[in-house]
């Protein structure tokens, strides 16, 4: 046999293992197991996870709809559905003709189908052919807006009362808000409220007529069809709104026009306002259009235009005023009548302001300030606090605005500034038509009367005092008129026990209110 064919069988005859056993660890790719080598495949992705289920729907829809005095009735339109459930809808006449009141009723949610009238205009003056109607709202009620055109006018010589309570808030607002489409930027989606009044007005529509009579009458901004206001019965009575939201409004209702969350126009005395919030209005957060307004625990978040926005003759007081821009919208927290032919007219504007926070988060507005005063007002702003940052803080038109006090002519003198903080961007005064940038500084004063224009803020939470807030010495609105309460601090919300603003409104990405439950939101209860 030759030597290779000896090796050959001599290698033939060696175990398979003494082989295997010759070799290092790092030789083997899989480790070997005395039998058959098995090479595992890479475990299957995991499919995604299921997306979370819905939140529970905690609302089933009523039976039906109530019945109501008005021999129209309520309309049932059907069911509405949202992220917690599904509601009954009951649509209210176009025009209400007796007094009604729509009631809480769990499942069920009140609707404005287009405008919806409270009453009958009754003219300048008080008369036997007055409607006389009221609307009542209870506590926790839901209206929404079923359009973009809808809105509520409660006509001259007629009520609501629509009256809350720190628990359970009325809540105006838009249909896309019931069905849960809204975000913290969403705004303009229905009209808004609007009051009538029979209060005295300037800017009359007949240029002819005495400002301040029942010869001079406004039609309502923003709306298509006759909504007049104006007379001349200072203590005329819209009725009551406290503790009451409304949510989304401003729809523009004809040509450049539009309404904000709440407009009242020629109201009188007898009118009482109070824990009232609007959220997202596309126009101002509320706008006062002649009359004799008192208001105290207003809250205007979001709004796209003016928080504060005053015209044609209001005399107004105004007491514990929080005001928070979103980031990139709005125009000033103040504006104050309007620079044209009538504002020399009487009863001169006069509006005082106490306790206000005002958060400016906005440099784009064409009022060009955080405040602006023009066409002949007379102003005073007090124990407020203002943050500004990247605009000018006051701006004045015209020198009607800061002539000197003359009794004859209604005419109160220049505005005035008492403890009022100030953060301000550059520059941080304006003059315009005949008002220099150095008058206005003059007239705010900083470093006299408690006024500062260099204030630093602490505050927290957005709103709420720090330790520079509270040192500040407050001054006595009450001086200014019985109206107002006297207080030992500045700004809005003296300090984190102050929860005036809490439970009624609704929290969003904007401020958080300490509410309970989110603007996009509705409740169920």
């Amino acid at each position: 046999m030759s030597r290779s064919r000896s090796l050959l069988l001599l290698t033939t005859l060696i175990p398979l293992t003494t082989l295997l056993a010759s070799c290092g660890a790092d030789d083997i790719a899989s480790p070997g197991t005395g039998g058959d080598v098995i090479i595992n495949p890479p475990a299957p992705t995991p499919p995604a996870p299921p997306p979370p289920p819905p939140p529970p729907a905690t609302v089933t829809p009523a039976s039906g709809c109530p019945t109501i005095a008005d021999p129209q009735g309520l309309t049932d339109s059907g069911t509405i559905t949202g992220p917690t459930g599904t509601w009954r809808v009951c649509s209210l006449p176009t025009r209400i003709n007796r007094s009604i009141q729509l009631t809480k009723i769990p499942g069920l949610l009140y609707r404005l189908a287009g405008r919806t009238d409270v009453g009958t205009d009754g003219g300048p003056t008080a008369s036997a052919a007055d409607s006389n109607v009221t609307l009542t709202i209870d506590p926790g009620v839901i209206v929404f807006g079923g359009s973009g055109v809808s809105w509520l006018a409660v006509n001259r010589g007629n009520k609501i009362q629509a009256v809350g309570t720190a628990t359970q808030p009325i809540i105006f607002t838009s249909q896309d808000n019931v069905r849960g489409l809204n975000t913290d930027a969403s705004s303009g989606q229905w009209g808004g409220v609007v009051l009538l009044g029979r209060a005295p007005i300037t800017d009359c529509e007949n240029p002819g007529a005495a400002p301040g009579t029942t010869a001079c009458e406004r039609q309502t901004e923003g709306a298509a069809d006759p909504a007049k206001y104006g007379g001349a019965t200072v203590n005329d009575n819209s009725g009551r709104m406290s503790y009451v939201q409304i949510r989304y409004s401003g729809f523009v209702l004809s040509g450049n026009s539009e309404l904000q969350s709440l407009t009242t126009s020629g109201t009188g005395t007898g009118t009482q306002l109070d824990h009232i919030m609007s959220f997202n209005s596309s126009d101002d957060g509320a706008e006062f259009f002649g009359g004799r307004v008192n208001m105290k625990y207003f809250v205007s978040i979001g709004a796209e235009d003016d928080n504060l926005d005053t015209d044609v003759g209001v005399k107004g007081n105004f007491q514990y005023v929080l005001a928070v821009q979103r980031n990139g919208f709005g125009d000033a927290m103040i504006e104050a009548d309007s620079d044209n032919a009538a504002d020399g007219n009487t009863p001169r504007q006069n509006v005082r302001v106490s306790n206000a926070t005002f958060i400016q988060r906005s440099n784009t507005g064409s009022d060009l300030a955080a405040i602006l005063l023009r066409g002949g007002t007379d102003y005073t702003l007090a124990n407020s606090v203002l943050v500004s940052s990247g605009l000018t803080c006051l701006r004045i038109s015209r020198a009607n605005t800061i002539q000197a006090a003359d009794p004859a002519q209604d005419e109160a003198g220049p505005p005035v500034f008492r403890s009022v903080q100030m953060t301000c961007g550059t520059p941080k005064y304006l003059g315009a038509n005949g008002v220099t940038d150095a008058q206005v500084a003059s007239i705010f004063g900083s470093g006299t009367n408690n006024n500062n224009d260099a204030y630093v803020s602490t505050l927290t939470s957005i709103f709420v005092n720090g330790a520079t807030e509270a040192a500040v010495p407050a001054f006595d609105a009450t001086t200014i008129d019985a109206f107002f309460d006297r207080t030992t601090y500045i700004g809005a919300v003296r300090d984190a026990t102050d929860n005036w603003y809490k439970g009624w409104t609704c929290n969003s990405a904007t401020a958080d209110l300490g509410g309970t439950g989110l603007c996009t939101t509705i409740p169920t209860s």
